[in-house]
């Protein structure tokens, strides 16, 4: 099989697995053959699990693999058609009333055709995912779906349907070729199996030692290798606790990019505790760690690695 050429879509698990790494992500078969299967489909593609295990990277990673523009919707709670879709210019469409009236213009119907066109629509990500101006379809990442409300969540799923908007005004959008859909959840509450039905599925997980120690070394090249084998040990036998939040693969990397600002080659309990803010965010989850379980955990991983080696 020949390697994978960027920019172009890979045609099969393995080039997959080689574009995603060339992007510095590292991902499991299982993940390469949906992202591969979600690809050749052209079906979205739905990736659930728990805050920082690198669900938005992925698009990220995607999009620059494939050069194409990443446009991102961010969710919220209250998320609206007018953040999310489009909406109209009103301040801009107001003065050309008056322009109109001043030059003492008295069609409606023409007054009505020039402020309801295109160049007064405000395209939001949605549409703006639909209208690509240059004909190749985006990468259209729908970031943190459980944020939203069902009723909006209604509205995503007429959109990814068909792949089709209707402005009032204008008529309906339709893409001329459908987006490339990543879709994230932290399972803050229950998707519609409507919407999933319409998407292929993964659970992204946390990452075992050996694939976080390797992250470790290609995104903090500059981390002493003892310490980012002492920073996964310690992360991974944290995520075994119940913390009110574990710490996720952003919260590690952060975690070394800190210590090796610190000139730290090796974990001690002061040096612990001073950055625990770096990896941990929640107060309660702090006070524990600094406390006599976190200098426990941190003699168990020393142990642990002495045995190892």
């Amino acid at each position: 099989m020949a390697a994978y050429r960027k920019g172009a879509i890979p045609q099969s698990i393995d080039q997959t697995l080689e574009m995603l790494a060339a992007g510095n992500y590292l991902a499991g078969r299982s993940l390469a053959t949906v992202l591969f299967l979600s690809l050749k489909m052209k079906r979205p593609l739905f990736l659930e699990g728990e805050a920082g295990v690198g669900k938005t990277e992925i698009a990220k990673v995607l999009a620059h693999a494939l050069d194409r523009p990443l446009i991102r919707l961010q969710c919220y709670e209250g998320l609206d058609i007018a953040s999310a879709v489009y909406e109209w210019n009103y301040p801009a469409q107001m003065l050309e009333i008056r322009l109109a009236e001043a030059a003492g213009t008295t069609d409606r119907d023409r007054i009505e055709s020039d402020i309801f066109s295109d160049r007064y629509l405000i395209r939001r990500p949605v549409l703006q995912a639909l209208s690509s101006p240059d004909g190749r379809a985006p990468v259209f990442l729908i970031d943190e779906l459980d944020r939203t409300d069902e009723a909006f969540e209604a509205f995503l799923l007429e959109v990814l349907s068909d792949f089709q908007v209707t402005v009032p005004e204008l008529g309906t959008i339709r893409a001329a070729e459908p987006p490339i859909v990543i879709i994230t959840t932290n399972r803050t509450r229950e998707v519609h199996d409507a919407l999933k039905r319409r998407c292929l599925y993964h659970w992204v997980d946390y990452p075992k030692a050996e694939q976080e120690l390797e992250i470790i070394r290609r995104k903090v090249p500059g981390c002493n290798e003892t310490l980012s084998q002492q920073i996964v040990a310690y992360v991974q036998r944290l995520r075994t606790l119940d913390l009110f939040k574990n710490p996720g693969v952003a919260e590690t990397i952060d975690w070394a990019t800190a210590l090796t600002e610190l000139d730290r080659t090796g974990l001690d309990p002061e040096t612990v505790s001073d950055t625990l803010g770096t990896l941990l965010k929640y107060q309660d989850d702090i006070a524990r760690i600094e406390g006599g379980e976190g200098r426990k955990l941190l003699d168990e991983v020393k142990s642990e690695l002495r045995t190892a080696v």
